[in-house]
């Protein structure tokens, strides 16, 4: 199964190389994305998926934010900087076209098949591309908590991570006597 039908883009017709529309630079990138290994094309493609959720939770996903998811998915992902820009944008679309119905499953299916340092990982990830205008909404922290529930981490867990971004989040910037 190639990445691009992994991620719901089309049957046979989107695996295929020969797309008049695409560059060549698509093209190679697409074929390497499709010669990676199955579970590693998975987990990154849950991976960056489930950080566009939180991108997306005030229903605009920032330059910012696409530009910290693609840092991370080229970090944790071991990608080049092209392959991360095509598992962002497509993970990107993938959440604007389908987010409602999809966002479960997808979570579901990372929390599957990743170790539970993997998952802090991803909650740290989480908490970094919200932050990445230096400001966590109320809005993507309540995301988060919902991703974090279905990542079954328990409420110490979370509660432990958030603390390290404190600082950032807007509920605690307008508290009295906060500067």
């Amino acid at each position: 199964m190639s990445i691009l039908r992994f991620l719901g883009f089309g049957g046979d017709e989107a695996s295929s190389n020969t797309h008049s529309s695409d560059s060549e630079t698509v093209r190679r990138i697409v074929k390497e994305l499709e010669a990676m290994d199955r579970d590693k094309a998975r987990y990154l493609a849950a991976f960056a998926y489930v950080l566009s959720r939180v991108a997306n939770a005030d229903l605009d996903i920032s330059d910012m934010e696409i530009k910290k998811m693609e840092e991370l998915v080229t970090r944790f992902g071991r990608l080049t900087e092209e392959h991360a820009v095509l598992v962002v944008q497509i993970a990107k679309s993938q959440t604007l076209l389908f987010g409602a119905t999809e966002d479960f499953v997808v979570t579901r299916e990372f929390k599957e098949m990743a170790t539970h340092e993997q998952r802090k990982e991803l909650l740290h990830c989480l908490f970094a591309v919200s932050a990445a205008d230096d400001s966590i909404s109320s809005a993507e922290e309540e995301m988060i908590r919902r991703i974090s529930d279905e990542l079954g981490f328990d409420h110490d867990e979370y509660i432990n991570i958030r603390s390290g971004y404190n600082h950032l989040r807007d509920v605690m910037k307008n508290l009295p006597g906060s500067s």
